[in-house]
């Protein structure tokens, strides 16, 4: 870091890595993208061009661990993001993995070697939790600005099917043998939901799962009725693979007033019996919120930052909640 920039590695340059993760590190004032890597050689020759000659380009985190970085950003599928994010840890980097943390809570407890010291180089990416939308959110939660208990609703519908695209449908599959959407969407709301509505384990009343195509290998629309120990109830559903898909939103109900986030932008309503406004946040979710982690990431590398922020804790608190939910919506 000898020009004051943390040099950082890319693992994984699938969707996820190239079109979001990668624009934030090339951004960054921040950091020095040093190294890129991913198996799949058509993956490396998309990314070849866009990184320049000084960065390397691999097959594997060996060959980006070569590079020399000081942080490697992991965004890898959740099979095999433990085992990465353990060998980077234990190599002496710092990592940011991509959530969820595993596909399963027997997946993570993998995790339960690493060192107090190693635990403290590793943050979560729960991206959105960055976002100022969940700041301003949870103020007019904890100033009782929407009243209280408050009913909850989570409607999460994304990757919708595409007509003629064989391989963003054979990807969606893949997933899908490793969990349905609650594993993987349930990362981030179920994290939002604890950090908005304050510490205590969640009680999954009931759940339910839908496969609307039998030749899917698991199902593809999830839901579950919730209860936090505050007092909320909370109603939750997750979805892929369909040609058309509901809105995407968050809605909290309480006696004084109702909240809106909206899924896609994060624009956020609020009604009170005082009237109605909206709040809007500069620039689209995805660059505001990847640019505020890969900062927090830096900072946590350079010992400005108290600890990891998302942590490893609610990594898994966020996957267990998850697989109880998948675990209790089962059908055949």
């Amino acid at each position: 870091m000898g020009d004051g920039m943390v040099a950082v590695a890319l693992v994984g340059l699938g969707d996820i890595g190239r079109g979001a993760h990668l624009p934030a590190l090339l951004r960054s004032p921040d950091v020095r993208l040093v190294a890129v890597a991913d198996p799949v050689a058509a993956h490396r020759e998309a990314v070849a061009p866009l990184v320049g000659s000084d960065v390397l380009v691999g097959a594997s985190l060996d060959d980006a661990l070569g590079a020399g970085p000081d942080g490697v950003v992991l965004a890898t599928p959740p099979w095999a993001t433990p085992e990465l994010a353990i060998a980077a840890l234990r190599a002496g980097r710092f990592v940011l993995a991509e959530k969820p943390v595993a596909t399963s809570v027997a997946a993570a407890a993998v995790y339960s070697a690493l060192t107090g010291a190693e635990l403290g180089r590793l943050q979560i990416g729960l991206t959105y939790r960055h976002d100022p939308a969940l700041a301003r959110l949870k103020a007019w939660i904890d100033d009782g600005v929407l009243g209280g208990p408050l009913l909850v609703r989570a409607h999460v519908y994304d990757e919708p099917r595409v007509a003629g695209d064989a391989e963003h449908l054979e990807r969606m599959r893949r997933t899908l043998r490793h969990g349905t959407p609650v594993v993987h969407e349930g990362a981030h709301v179920f994290d939002w939901l604890a950090h908005l509505l304050g510490p205590g384990a969640f009680t999954v009343d009931d759940a339910w799962s839908l496969r609307t195509d039998p030749g899917l290998p698991a199902p593809n629309l999830t839901g579950a009725r919730l209860r936090h120990p505050g007092g909320h109830q909370v109603l939750v559903e997750f979805g892929w693979l369909t040609d058309a898909l509901p809105r995407c939103e968050l809605t909290f109900l309480g006696p004084r007033g109702l909240a809106t986030l909206d899924g896609s932008t994060f624009a956020l309503r609020l009604a009170t019996a005082d009237g109605a406004e909206t709040v809007e946040f500069p620039g689209d979710r995805t660059t505001r919120d990847f640019d505020l982690q890969v900062a927090r990431f830096a900072a946590l590398v350079r010992g400005a930052a108290d600890g990891p922020d998302p942590d490893l804790a609610a990594g898994l608190a966020a996957l267990a909640l998850a697989e109880r939910v998948a675990t209790q919506g089962v059908t055949a």
